[in-house]
């Protein structure tokens, strides 16, 4: 039997077990203990209980009926009481005596439940970014960096932001030169922000063969932590200068480099390209933010210990990643200059973000009835398998390996409450179209 109290996002189990389920699970005990030793001159799991406790102690013949029998208790409550705990359980009180009644007293952190304000029919604007003919220019022009050649530039030619710097450089902390800070006929692109922030802007205006002495400070977060924050002197020559040759923009150009015809129906086809692209970006965010605006509509406070846990989640995720990329998290840590404690609280804003998000569209989910199909979860893998380049069976062979079915259905049923948001929700209409309806 068990009573259940819950105050917030704490819930307090009085759990009690007859007399007779002590005296069940301290036989267990026995015969699991005596299962997994050898005694001399005794069978494996022939033992008797005395034999038993006189080798391994009574405690440890206690503790594992107690294991035993509570966790049973502590599962069937749970299921009883239809509680959701989000920590691990704390015993605060307990009585365990073979041949007495058992009882003890749980506490847990538990899953909150949200008060749920407006999640349907919300108004926001949808806010799409209007294509400039800088961004058509920009475009233009990747496309012809991608075919321009460097070409030495004549004397007399100064460093612009866009140039390569062919350089010999030479630096010093205090006096002293350091590992790293020499180079000869390095090829520096001015304006890249791939050297110490302010080393770049230094070389603007320079010709081929002047020398300077550059000045720059380390940053305070640099990765090498030796340099970190420290004055530097680069003593830098320009050896020569190299800038980018990029063909002619013409018809005869575009016809041979891309998919159109004409330098019109190359800016053309750039313009609409970029317009789907700016009208997905603000789809993205338009959803991204009806869901936040849900979410601060609810009432509820978030356990730590959920944050700490989905903090925990994505430091995997991201240790994933970067052994993906032949990289280890430590080598990573050393590279930025971080430490385990700062990794985790750069973490925290979206973590905290995504537990809530995931509270409330729950929370909806309950409350709409969301139920999920078989169809849905056949979708899903076949998605998942599809978005990998995996085979169905191979997909659904790791989900069940990694127990991650669970998972996997609440993701399905998340965005099944989202939708319920998204496509309830309306476009908030503008001062401006208030307007030109009043002129129509």
């Amino acid at each position: 039997m068990a009573k259940f109290e819950r105050k917030g996002n704490v819930g307090t189990l009085e759990i009690t077990a007859s007399a007779d389920e002590v005296k069940a699970a301290f036989q267990q005990a026995v015969q699991r203990i005596a299962n997994n030793v050898n005694i001399p001159g005794f069978r494996k799991g022939k033992a008797p209980r005395n034999i038993i406790e006189s080798h391994y102690g009574k405690e440890a013949v206690a503790n594992e009926a107690f294991d035993l029998l509570a966790n049973k208790a502590y599962r069937k409550a749970l299921e009883e009481h239809k509680v959701t705990p989000v920590s691990d359980p704390k015993i605060d009180d307990k009585v365990f005596e073979d041949g007495k009644e058992m009882s003890m007293k749980i506490t847990v952190t538990l899953k909150p439940e949200p008060e749920l304000g407006e999640y349907k029919g919300l108004k926001l604007d949808k806010k799409v970014e209007k294509v400039t003919d800088e961004q058509i220019d920009a475009a233009v022009q990747e496309l012809r960096n991608r075919h321009a050649r460097m070409v030495i530039t004549p004397d007399g030619t100064k460093i612009e932001k866009g140039d390569f710097a062919i350089i010999d450089f030479a630096g010093t902390v205090g006096g002293e030169p350091f590992s790293g800070g020499e180079g000869k006929g390095y090829p520096l692109e001015v304006g890249s922000n791939s050297f110490i922030p302010g080393f770049e802007d230094q070389l603007v205006g320079l010709g081929k063969g002047d020398s300077t002495d550059v000045k720059v400070t380390f940053p305070k977060e640099y990765f090498v932590a030796e340099l970190a924050g420290k004055e530097a002197i680069f003593k830098v020559h320009v050896q020569d200068i190299k800038r980018k040759e990029a063909p002619e923009l013409t018809d005869e150009y575009v016809a041979k480099n891309s998919e159109y015809k004409t330098v019109e129906e190359l800016k053309a086809g750039y313009r609409e390209r970029l317009k789907a692209a700016a009208e997905r970006d603000a789809q993205v965010k338009w959803e991204h933010d009806l869901i936040n605006m849900a979410v601060k509509n609810a009432k509820f406070e978030v356990p730590d210990v959920m944050i700490e846990d989905r903090i925990s989640q994505m430091v995997d995720e991201l240790r994933l990643s970067l052994e993906s990329r032949k990289m280890t998290l430590d080598a990573y840590m050393k590279y930025t200059n971080q430490d385990m404690a700062k990794i985790r609280e750069n973490q925290r804003e979206a973590a905290t973000e995504n537990v809530k998000a995931d509270i409330v569209l729950d929370a909806i989910a309950k409350k709409e009835n969301i139920q999920v199909g078989m169809n849905d979860v056949d979708d899903e893998v076949g998605a998942i398998a599809t978005q990998h380049g995996a085979k169905l069976e191979e997909v659904k062979k790791i989900i069940r390996d990694n127990n991650s079915m669970g998972l996997l259905l609440a993701n399905i049923l998340r965005r099944k409450s989202a939708r319920i948001i998204i496509d309830s929700a309306t476009k908030a209409e503008k001062p401006e179209d208030a307007k030109k309806d009043e002129k129509k």
